[in-house]
């Protein structure tokens, strides 16, 4: 990507962020929510990984995958979240052109692991509950593996490929501004004064393939499951079976339904605050319900968790970790 060529044939690396520039009056409040739901996020994710980490009772394929879905949502919102409050509380909001690529890149690939890590989390319930019997020889560590493995590599190939194209087929000019709190691919395609076609054909491609694609075969997993589940003749058969993947199921909701109003609404609207608004649900809201939902839903991690806090509250467990003894 080359530099920037301003109106007055000026170039720079350097990019200014508007934030939330015609919202000064609510800058404070969004400073104070921002952060405490990043704490949040930060603290919930950590201890998802932990548990997951140190309880034996939750080394299955189900939790292996929660705890990678969990160390994305630390360094999703690690992407974006530190320097949006940063530049909240300063006048000048500046990123450096192959920073703002960076930022993008990653938003873009993390994006694409969740959509396809919640696949692998609805696929591994699907066998889990359609087909119990062969369950632990289809889903074995081995699989599991490479299952994750080839996900992150998608996600983060995939990126790579739609950056290069829309860095290479935008030629950006004009007034250096970004519209947003972060570099989305909408706010940048604004500031291209050369044919957009291109890069808006690769964008509606990915966005099929590491949205819509998984999406829908999410949904057909849930079919399945809800179907088998139903079938089920005893009641408590049924809320045992339903209460393995509720929280999962929470989720994909919560994801996917924010995804959704996002799109509807900013299809629907030309307000560029109401966007930016809608836009803090998926990067910064949406992550925090990971580690709530499953600390509240789902038994075993609570009970990992309650066990986790009893010992870190106890400080023998505190001097036998530190040999004081």
């Amino acid at each position: 990507m080359e530099n920037y060529r301003q109106h007055n044939g000026t170039a720079t690396n350097l990019l200014i962020l508007l934030s939330f520039g015609n919202l000064q009056e609510l800058k404070l409040l969004i400073f104070l929510l921002v952060l405490a739901v990043y704490i949040i996020t930060l603290v919930g994710n950590f201890l998802i990984l932990i548990v997951v980490s140190m309880d034996k009772k939750l080394h299955t394929p189900m939790y292996f995958f929660l705890g990678n879905l969990s160390f994305l949502e630390i360094w999703y919102t690690a992407n974006i979240t530190p320097k949006m409050l940063v530049d909240l509380l300063r006048k000048e909001k500046t990123i450096y052109l192959v920073g703002c690529f960076i930022q993008l890149y990653i938003f873009c690939a993390l994006g694409t692991v969740e959509c396809f890590l919640l696949l692998l989390m609805s696929y591994d319930r699907y066998l889990a509950i359609c087909n119990p019997l062969h369950y632990v020889k289809l889903m074995n560590w081995n699989y599991c593996f490479k299952l994750t493995a080839g996900t992150w590599l998608w996600g983060f190939l995939l990126a790579a490929g739609l950056n290069f194209i829309v860095s290479t087929s935008l030629t950006l000019c004009g007034p250096n501004q970004v519209d947003h709190f972060f570099c989305d691919l909408t706010p940048l395609l604004k500031l291209s004064c050369s044919d957009t076609h291109p890069a808006e054909v690769a964008i509606f491609v990915a966005c099929f393939a590491v949205s819509l694609f998984p999406f829908l075969l999410t949904i057909t997993s849930y079919i399945n499951i809800i179907s088998t589940i139903l079938k089920i003749p005893s009641s408590s058969g049924k809320t045992k079976a339903f209460s393995t993947c509720s929280s999962h199921l929470i989720i994909v909701t919560i994801f996917y339904g924010t995804l959704a109003i996002t799109y509807i609404v900013s299809v629907g609207t030309q307000s560029v605050e109401l966007n930016k608004i809608l836009s803090l649900l998926y990067t910064v809201l949406t992550p925090m319900f990971n580690p709530i939902v499953y600390s509240l839903r789902n038994k075993d991690v609570k009970e990992a968790l309650t066990k986790f806090l009893g010992k870190v509250s106890d400080f023998s467990y505190w001097a036998k970790a530190f040999q004081l003894y």
